[in-house]
C-alpha cells in the first residue's frame, strides 16, 4: 500500500531499540514515518541500523525533540494522524533521585499527548510496561492483567523505574479523561524485551542475556520476568494504531514468566557452542545480597529476588489478534545477534 494511502505516523525516540522495529514495521506496511531524535547528528546511525530491517525509500524523516523540552514537538506532530510514543528513559542503573526518570517519562508523555491533541491527531499508542502493572504487591502465581496497577507508593517492592512508569502511565490516562478531547489513547505494556539487536546500542533489557553469555556472572541469581520479542512488541503497537477495539485500552505484551535459570537452560540447549560461558549453578539469595554491596545494578534490584510476577496477554490476543513468538525463540534470536555483532565472546 502506498504511503499516501496510509498517511503519516510520528514515532518518538527513533534511536531507541523498540522504536527502530516499530519504524521498520510501519514502513513495511506502507506508512510514511517521522521520528524524533534528541540530536539530528544521530540520523545516519539510525538509518544504518534500520537498513538491516527495511529500505525507507524516502519515507522516513527525522526531527529534533527532547522529552525534557517543549521545543520541536509541535513541528514533530504536525500533519500526523497517529503517534507511537515509544521514547522513555530505561536506565542501566537505579538513579539516586526518582525525578531523573519520572520527570521525562511523565512530562514527556504529557507533552506528546498535548501536542497530538492540538494537532488533531486521532490516536496515540504509548509504550508503557508491565512495570506499571505487576509491582508493589509482591510476587504471586496468579497472572497480573490490565486491570492491575503497580503500587508506586510501596518502595520495598518497586524501584525508581517501576515508579516512573506507573506515574507516567497514570498521568497519560488522567490527561485523556480530563483534557484529551477527541484524542484516543492505547497503551502497550511489554515485559522484558528481548530479540535481535541491530548493533551495540540496544535496550538494557538485553543485558539479561548478554551477562549470561559473556562470563561476567559467577552463577545465576533468582531473578525472572515475563518475556517478549521486540518484533512482537512492535507488531502490537502497529495493531493498536487502527483497530477500533484498542481505543481507551491497555494491552500486556508478554509471554510466560522465565527465571534467569530458564534463559540459561535455553542458551545451553539451543546454542551449546556459543553458551560455554553460561553458568550452571544457581546462586543462593544470601550470596547475591552480599555481592550487591559491590554492584549497584544488582543492589537496586534486590527486591526482585525470588519473586514470580506472571502476566496474561489474553486481551491482546483476543481483541487485536496478536500472536507472540515463543520465549525460546526470542532468547535464541537475542543470543545469535549478540554474537553476530561481536558483543559477546564466541
Amino acid at each position: 500500500m502506498a504511503s499516501d494511502e496510509r498517511g503519516l505516523v510520528l514515532v518518538t525516540g527513533g534511536s531507541g531499540y523498540l522504536a527502530g522495529f516499530c519504524i521498520a514495521q510501519l514502513l513495511k506496511e506502507g506508512w510514511a514515518v517521522r521520528t524524533t531524535v534528541r540530536q539530528l547528528s544521530r540520523e545516519p546511525e539510525v538509518r544504518t541500523r534500520l537498513a538491516q530491517l527495511v529500505e525507507p525509500v524516502g519515507r522516513l524523516a527525522f526531527v529534533p525533540a527532547d522529552l525534557d523540552s517543549d521545543a520541536g514537538w509541535a513541528e514533530a506532530v504536525a500533519g500526523c494522524a497517529y503517534v507511537l510514543h515509544v521514547a522513555s528513559p530505561l536506565p542501566a542503573r537505579n538513579p539516586r533521585d526518582d525525578e531523573e526518570l519520572t520527570r521525562p517519562a511523565r512530562d514527556g508523555a504529557l507533552r506528546v499527548l498535548r501536542r497530538a491533541r492540538d494537532a488533531g491527531a486521532r490516536r496515540v499508542v504509548m509504550t508503557a510496561s508491565t512495570a506499571s502493572i505487576a509491582y508493589g504487591h509482591g510476587g504471586r502465581s496468579e497472572p497480573f492483567t490490565e486491570a492491575d496497577w503497580s503500587d508506586e507508593t510501596n518502595r520495598a517492592d518497586t524501584s525508581a523505574y517501576e515508579r516512573s512508569k506507573t506515574i507516567a502511565e497514570r498521568a497519560a490516562w488522567d490527561f485523556i479523561r480530563r483534557d484529551g478531547g477527541a484524542l484516543e489513547l492505547a497503551t502497550i505494556n511489554p515485559g522484558l524485551i528481548l530479540g535481535p539487536v541491530l548493533g551495540k546500542d540496544f535496550s538494557a533489557s538485553v543485558e539479561s542475556v548478554k551477562k549470561l553469555m559473556d562470563g561476567s556472572l559467577p552463577g545465576i541469581p533468582r531473578f525472572g520476568w515475563p518475556i517478549v520479542d521486540v518484533r512482537d512488541v512492535a507488531d502490537l503497537h502497529c495493531r493498536a494504531l487502527l483497530n477500533p477495539a484498542a481505543a481507551g485500552e491497555r494491552f500486556i505484551a508478554a509471554g510466560p514468566f522465565y527465571w534467569m535459570a530458564d534463559i540459561a537452560r535455553v542458551l545451553r540447549s539451543r546454542l551449546p557452542e556459543r553458551a560455554r560461558r553460561v553458568p550452571i549453578r544457581t546462586l543462593p539469595d544470601w550470596l547475591v545480597r552480599a555481592g550487591s554491596l559491590f554492584d549497584p545494578t544488582v543492589r537496586g534490584r534486590l527486591f526482585e529476588l525470588g519473586k514470580m510476577r506472571p502476566v496474561s496477554s489474553e486481551k491482546a490476543q483476543r481483541l487485536l489478534g496478536w500472536s507472540p513468538r515463543p520465549n525460546d525463540e526470542a532468547i535464541v534470536a537475542t543470543a545469535e545477534s549478540l554474537v553476530a555483532h561481536g558483543l559477546v565472546p564466541v
